[in-house]
């Protein structure tokens, strides 16, 4: 009796389309992966946004970025690493229930697109997911020469042309100002890791002065085609450009720095 099946050459045919069509498939399906992340991360943002603009309306100001002033720690200790963080309370411990350092499960805190091969980065929720504008969350302390970003937080609801101005952004630290988005700063950034906040894919961070394991976050960007999720002050959030937030120095001042990252 004759039997049916497959030859040789006919297995060896259907396994190379099936090779060729994963080959096809796999970029489109991390292209896949890619938006999803991101569109999970403008989600994020939002809450984020919801979380501060519940803050500002129980205590008539945004909170600060940073703020040492308090004498105890947040539920579940400090943020950050004690070598090279500052500590005391950070912007998101301000909203209930958004983040315990105690919690090392998901949390909107936290970007699904975060890249670091640094193992001290990669857990430190400081380091590159999500970071507040400085110039309105501002922080209660820091050096002199950073006075613009220290002081009394804005109100959202007082900021002229709130739609324009960026409020929350993805970042390479959880504070950030538009020192670090242009080429030349006022006064020259230092090496501490408040200084080498970044705007992923942003074409000056090949330039900039890295923290080790920050640079594929900082230069190649953390969504596709180097966007970036931005959460604006009056609470709407838009994917754009890396590139569109940079502050170019002129000789009448800096391009781009108002309203987008100062109110105006």
């Amino acid at each position: 009796m004759r039997r049916f099946g497959f030859t040789l050459i006919e297995l060896l045919v259907v396994i190379a389309t099936i090779a060729l069509l994963m080959a096809i498939l796999a970029p489109t399906l991390q292209s896949s992966r890619q938006h999803a992340k991101a569109v999970l991360c403008s989600s994020n943002i939002k809450q984020l946004i919801l979380g501060l603009m519940m803050y500002e309306s129980e205590n008539d100001s945004l909170p600060h970025a940073f703020d040492n002033t308090p004498s105890d720690p947040p539920d579940g200790g400090y943020a950050g690493g004690s070598a090279y963080d500052r500590m005391g309370w950070w912007w998101f411990n301000r909203i209930e229930g958004f983040f315990n350092k105690a919690d090392r499960g998901k949390t909107v805190v936290r970007c699904p697109s975060k890249h670091s091969r640094d193992p001290k980065l990669q857990n430190n929720i400081l380091c590159g997911n999500y970071g507040v504008n400085q110039f309105i969350c501002k922080s209660s302390s820091g050096r002199r020469s950073h006075a613009e970003f220290i002081g009394i937080p804005l109100r959202a609801a007082n900021i002229p042309r709130a739609g324009e101005t960026l409020l929350i952004v993805d970042s390479g630290y959880s504070m950030i100002n538009w020192w670090h988005a242009t080429e030349t700063p006022p006064v020259s950034l230092s090496s501490t890791i408040e200084d080498t906040a970044y705007i992923p894919g942003l074409w000056i961070n090949k330039e900039r002065n890295l923290w080790s394991g920050q640079e594929q976050d900082a230069i190649n960007g953390r969504h596709p085609n180097k966007t970036v999720n931005v959460g604006f002050a009056d609470g709407h959030i838009s994917r754009t450009k890396a590139d569109d937030l940079f502050v170019e120095k002129t000789n009448d001042g800096y391009k781009n720095r108002s309203p987008l990252w100062i109110p105006k």
